[in-house]
């Protein structure tokens, strides 16, 4: 049985449903993420260069082994468009049996 904790969950925000995709289809070629789920039209604020703004992205939510995390984000910052892309992770506490073993065997 896999522990949760050798698992992780990365949020990476796009410009658009479209770029997401083509970093999702990256991820699972290179077999470096078991699922992404895609949420278009986030409603993203935050300052940039000293200013206050706003824009629609498309939120990733990726499922990684811990071991994998950083070719995955070599991967998202090679691909990504922005010139700060979010990579943000969030390690796992448990998880579902069936569920971690999924995860192990498509990553």
């Amino acid at each position: 049985m896999k522990s949760a904790k050798q698992f992780a969950i990365v949020f990476v925000t796009a410009p658009d449903l479209k770029v997401a995709r083509v970093l999702t289809n990256a991820a699972l070629k290179s077999k470096l993420i078991a699922c992404a789920n895609l949420i278009p039209k986030v409603e993203s604020h935050y300052r940039w260069q000293g200013k206050i703004e706003s824009s629609a992205e498309t939120l990733m939510i990726l499922k990684t082994p811990q071991s994998k995390l950083a070719a995955l984000e070599k991967l998202i910052l090679a691909k990504h468009p922005y010139d700060t892309p979010e990579f943000l992770v969030l390690p796992l506490s448990s998880g579902n049996k069936k569920y971690l073993e999924w995860l192990a065997q498509n990553s």
